[in-house]
């Protein structure tokens, strides 16, 4: 490629796909065809094995693919319900709402993690070093009015 011309290789970071996950096409995955109840999340890699006090890591970004230090997640509470998380390596803590309560997540939630994103291990303790927070927000997300998230706002009370 000479100078002053622009690549047209693609931009970002590889998908987790689940290609075992129900879909409702022959051509398209879980995750773009979900099936009528499926969760949100559904057709992307659940870590079955990375679990904390209950709670599963769900991976978007495939860092196992293409390791990186950014991307999008997902956890999975012990009711079965979800989140999704935008993380980050950095060594300065960070946990922030990026998106509120909808009737299928509790939220979207800017992290950092301290530990690469280079094994099931690490993720085991980067899961772990999230947990409190992710406790109390699904804690505040629970004591919101379902009828005012469903309508798109959110109480206080």
């Amino acid at each position: 490629m000479s100078e002053g011309e622009k690549s047209t290789a693609p931009i970002g970071q590889p998908l987790a796909v689940d290609y075992a996950a129900a879909s409702t096409s022959r051509v398209e995955p879980g995750f773009v065809a979900k099936p009528p109840g499926a969760p949100v999340y559904h057709g992307f890699q659940i870590l079955s094995g990375v679990t904390a006090d209950g709670f599963t890591f769900g991976k978007i970004t495939d860092f196992e693919t293409a390791p990186c230090d950014y991307g999008d997640a997902f956890v999975i509470a012990p009711d079965d319900s979800r989140a999704g998380l935008i993380w980050e390596v950095s060594d300065k803590p960070h946990f922030r709402e990026v998106c509120p309560l909808e009737p299928e997540r509790w939220g979207v939630w800017g992290v950092t993690f301290a530990y690469a994103m280079e094994s099931h291990d690490y993720v085991r303790k980067n899961l772990e070093s999230i947990l409190p927070e992710l406790k109390k927000a699904m804690e505040r997300m629970a004591s919101k009015v379902p009828e005012d998230v469903n309508a798109g706002q959110m109480s206080d009370n």
